[in-house]
């Protein structure tokens, strides 16, 4: 697994409501870039493998929105989470989880996560390709500080989830 010094360059593909078209519906597609989304500011950003999965929606997602505005108050701009889902799951999944503070960014082909290294092979739990679980800070667009869960490999039949938790994150920044 490389480590790599800056975000790569990806163009992803989120959904931003529209009033202006109404209905039940009333969003449209953005293209947002790696440069709209990490330039110039200084972003807390967790990765996992999947929305509505077990450890994802009971532990990682909650515990980042709970501790959001400490992220804010250490100087963080925004607190993102990305997973290769797609826009419409990561919506519905925000939606369920009550998640209004952490921006859920989709990574549905996979490019940000498979450019980043973190691309693992989950078939053993019939979820293809997915994300392996990651935390890092990213100061525009350069990445400051990784933490990676051990044990990194295809098929893991384990789902580590020690080190790219909200409170390792906010002790390095509280220690930053």
């Amino acid at each position: 697994m490389a480590v790599i010094e800056k975000v790569p360059n990806v163009v992803f593909k989120t959904r931003v409501r529209d009033e202006s078209i109404g209905g039940p519906n009333p969003f449209r597609w953005q293209d947002r870039t790696t440069q709209d989304i990490f330039g110039g500011k200084r972003v807390v950003v967790f990765s996992l493998p999947g929305a509505f999965t077990p450890t994802c929606s009971t532990s990682h997602l909650p515990r980042y929105e709970e501790l959001y505005d400490q992220f804010k108050a250490l100087g963080i701009d925004e607190v993102i989470c990305v997973s290769v889902n797609d826009a419409f799951v990561m919506f519905q999944w925000g939606k369920q989880q009550g998640a209004d503070k952490v921006f859920l960014l989709p990574d549905g082909n996979g490019e940000f996560t498979r450019k980043m290294g973190m691309l693992v092979d989950k078939s053993n739990l019939g979820f293809g390709l997915r994300s392996w679980r990651y935390s890092m800070v990213v100061n525009d667009c350069k990445i400051e500080k990784i933490f990676i869960e051990a044990g990194y490999e295809d098929n893991c039949p384990t789902d580590p989830f020690e080190v790219s938790d909200a409170d390792t994150m906010l002790n390095y920044l509280k220690g930053a």
